[in-house]
């Protein structure tokens, strides 16, 4: 009997104690055609589900699914000469529904080619307890945290300042700017910090900033709607115009007195006198 006993115990904390998650890695050469895509999980029962999103984060341009082996290794490719859009592809793994077993790695194609590439991304966590791993399954990425961004930027300058913070500090931050009409005009990734701050510039002017009106700059972390968050800027030849600001409207609210000053001293004039 208390062999049996010590025997449930040590499959119990085999099964409720152990290491969990995924690393995911994608390489391309400078000017290739290829992304190689490549990762670990420490659950090989289901098979691996791959995405690849567009720039734009509206369009879904590939699609994958392998089996890991029985060291939970898996690997893949994605031919981009047919990819159009120029910009940053996501490249998203997952097993499931847990986040630990979510991941997304971003690859640089512009002309249908490749820019240079060794990203890695990982959930790999020591010790997993089921527990745990239940709360992330169950969570969503609204319970979890957030990013936000805001713009600076000074009349008349050709640079747009953006800050930005984060929960999610393991994941590279997808900016994307639009024109008043819809176009794609710039994209950028950058890493935030340990503390989840992030900032970087935006240059205005160009061929592709010649419309002019509100340019919407996006951050995106995932798919997430929590991990996403937009501004506005209003560009008018080239550069930057300010919002309507405190001054200015102060100078419009004694404006729109003196009028109504004016305008009743002027109607108590022609009133006839007895």
């Amino acid at each position: 009997m208390a062999v049996a006993i010590m025997s449930v115990t040590s499959v119990h904390q085999d099964a409720f104690a152990k290491d969990a998650g995924m690393s995911l890695t994608a390489v391309a050469e400078e000017d290739g055609a290829i992304i190689s895509v490549s990762g670990e999980t420490t659950s090989n029962i289901t098979d691996v589900t791959f995405r690849v999103i567009s720039p734009n984060g509206q369009n879904v341009v590939a699609v994958d699914q392998v089996a890991p082996d029985a060291n939970g290794e898996f690997s893949t490719q994605f031919n981009v000469s047919n990819w159009s859009q120029d910009g940053m592809y996501q490249i998203k793994a997952n097993q499931g529904t847990s986040l630990l077993y979510s991941i997304t790695v971003s690859v640089d194609v512009n002309g249908g080619m490749t820019a240079e590439t060794s990203a890695t991304q990982s959930s790999m966590v020591d010790n997993y307890a089921s527990s745990e791993a239940l709360e992330v399954t169950t969570t969503s990425t609204e319970d979890v945290g957030g990013l936000t961004i805001s713009a600076n930027a000074v009349e008349g300058s050709d640079t747009i300042e953006i800050t930005g913070q984060t929960s999610k500090t393991n994941q590279d931050v997808t900016f994307t700017v639009t024109s008043p009409n819809g176009n794609l005009v710039s994209v950028d990734q950058i890493s935030p910090e340990s503390s989840g701050d992030f900032a970087t510039d935006i240059l205005v002017g160009g061929p592709l900033w010649s419309q002019d009106g509100a340019y919407t700059v996006t951050a995106q972390q995932g798919s997430g709607s929590a991990f996403t968050d937009s501004v506005e800027v209003e560009v008018a030849d080239g550069l930057v115009v300010p919002e309507f600001g405190t001054i200015a409207a102060m100078i419009l609210a004694v404006a729109i007195i003196s009028i109504v000053a004016i305008s009743a001293k002027s109607r108590l004039s022609i009133v006839p006198r007895y």
